[in-house]
């Protein structure tokens, strides 16, 4: 099995071989996919006037600040607009995909951050009530193996479930590497717009478990989430992790023979 992680924006810059690249994947392995969008998320927030916020950890990590209503925007956008969007897309070419958020099935569960350390514009520390963001600590995949053994391809939104069920904002690159935790799949791939990490100029190509924990603080903050969701896959049994580009000619397959990607394995 095979949890594919792409982000919301990534869906328009991939390789037009990517269907028929899926489609041949699929007939011999069972394939997950996870998706972001932040970017969406923004642009729609702002256009509702709700302006988006946000907020940088001690680590030098941005993230976006959600409140109770950027809770209710990202989870309209999210599981509404993009999570279908890219099920039109499946379906358009062929692929019985169904698209579930995080929150069903309680699929996705999530301790409410009650406190957030942040740094201000003044580069100090303060502590700021923590909205409504969640740290998973819990995949129920009892509904994904549902959806896989009726020979659907899930498609899932980053939404978890707080205790309270209260619907919280989670990282999709971490609730992906959450999932192929919790499925005991075999890779997960973070296809992106970049081939992989660069450091030194250099696509790395290989990297050690231990290696990729050290090269963290070198590490920008985007590419840095991916880094850390492999390094979290890795420490739930998932064999492999990888890192690439959707804008190559059969982007998954590549990724899987390793080609031009960085590949994190324990």
């Amino acid at each position: 099995m095979i949890v594919i992680k792409i982000g919301g924006s990534i869906v328009d810059g991939l390789h037009s071989s990517t269907i028929s690249d899926l489609k041949k994947i699929l007939e011999r392995e069972q394939v997950v996919f996870v998706h972001g969008g932040g970017k969406d998320v923004t642009i729609i927030g702002n256009k509702l006037g709700k302006e988006q916020k946000f907020i940088v950890s001690p680590g030098g990590v941005k993230s976006r600040y959600t409140d109770k209503e950027t809770a209710e925007i990202y989870t309209m956008v999210m599981s509404g607009k993009i999570n279908k969007t890219i099920i039109r897309l499946l379906l358009n070419n062929g692929i019985n995909a169904v698209g579930i958020s995080g929150i069903d099935g309680s699929t996705i569960q999530a301790l409410r951050k009650k406190k957030l350390l942040v740094v201000n514009d003044k580069g100090r520390k303060m502590i700021i009530d923590g909205g409504y963001t969640g740290k998973i600590n819990k995949i129920n995949p009892l509904l994904i193996n549902k959806l896989l053994e009726g020979n659907f391809v899930p498609v899932i939104s980053p939404i978890a479930l707080s205790e309270e069920t209260e619907f919280l904002n989670v990282d999709g690159d971490r609730a992906a590497a959450y999932i192929a935790g919790g499925l005991s799949a075999e890779k997960v791939i973070f296809i992106t717009n970049v081939n992989g990490l660069i450091l030194n100029d250099e696509l790395v190509k290989e990297m050690a478990y231990d290696e990729a924990k050290k090269s963290l603080p070198k590490i920008g903050h985007g590419m840095e989430k991916k880094v850390m969701a492999c390094i979290e896959s890795l420490d739930m049994g998932v064999k492999e992790a990888i890192i690439a580009s959707g804008d190559v000619e059969n982007p998954v397959s590549s990724a899987i023979s390793h080609t031009n990607c960085t590949v994190i394995t324990k």
